[in-house]
């Protein structure tokens, strides 16, 4: 074997160790289009199984989930419908109320649906909590929406929070819609939290600072004293916690942030049904 015929061999040896390498493994798509089918496809899967379940359930239930349907838009409701098909229990479940005991609304974005779970667990046998059907985000949605978080039902308490969504909304403009959505929630007849916004790292490149939240949170609390509000300070609370359960560069918490969060709404939710 000459040695032209032993390079070409060599070549030919690494050509085909490199295609073996860049091969996708068995099952997986091997362009964009490809991808994109087969999410299709099983999101197809997820649409089919979250309607037959739906369609085998009674009709307060079903009435629910349509509302979560219209409502909690392209990234929250595909992770409704997947947690429902597997079973799993989640800070939007339909809420059986015992009519022996006051229902308590949660309105609020992200964070709020991260403690919604702990603040039921606190408050199991005591309170039936909803949250409203949605991820609430800033003020200007509130304004649009409250009417259809409130929905039809007598409530004791609701406990609420706008701010981190609205970070970059001048504070005339935030605090001129807060004020607008306290009114309406008055109507209600129920008592009122104020959940202070919790912190939130600086991060330019989404223009987001520290301090807009603690400007916020300035302007809130003294439209609270003026409206009646009770104030339930979350900032203050969890802010000597932070370094174990916000982790880096994050608004969001992990599980033993939110824990500690649905206890401190838990218990200012009983002091206010006192």
């Amino acid at each position: 074997m000459n040695k032209l015929t032993i390079t070409l061999l060599l070549l030919a040896s690494l050509v085909a160790s490199h295609a073996q390498q860049k091969a996708p493994p068995k099952g997986e798509p091997t362009n964009a289009k490809e991808a994109a089918a087969q999410k299709a496809a099983a999101d197809k899967l997820v649409d089919e199984r979250y309607a037959a379940l739906v369609a085998k359930l009674p009709p307060e239930q079903q009435a629910w989930e349509r509302t979560l349907q219209e409502n909690l838009g392209g990234f929250y409701l595909p992770i409704h419908k997947r947690e429902k098909i597997a079973g799993r229990s989640s800070a939007w479940d339909f809420v059986q109320d015992d009519p022996k005991l006051p229902r308590v609304l949660l309105i609020g974005d992200s964070v709020s649906r991260g403690y919604t779970q702990a603040t039921r667990k606190a408050l199991a046998g005591k309170v039936n909590v909803h949250r409203a059907p949605a991820n609430c985000g800033p003020t200007a949605t509130g304004i649009k929406k409250m009417d259809v978080w409130l929905g039809d039902g007598k409530w004791d308490v609701i406990h609420f929070n706008f701010g981190i969504h609205d970070r970059n909304t001048p504070i005339a403009d935030y605090t001129q819609r807060l004020e607008q959505l306290i009114e309406r929630m008055k109507k209600t007849g129920a008592k009122l939290i104020w959940a202070s916004t919790t912190p939130i790292p600086d991060d330019p490149p989404k223009k987001q600072t520290a301090a807009s939240i603690v400007e916020r949170n300035a302007a809130a609390a003294a439209l609270m004293q003026k409206q009646g509000a009770a104030i339930n300070d979350l900032f203050a609370f969890i802010t000597p916690h932070l370094a174990k359960v916000q982790p880096p560069k994050d608004v969001h918490f992990n599980g033993e942030g939110y824990d500690l969060l649905g206890k401190q709404v838990a218990a200012a939710i009983q002091s206010a049904l006192k």
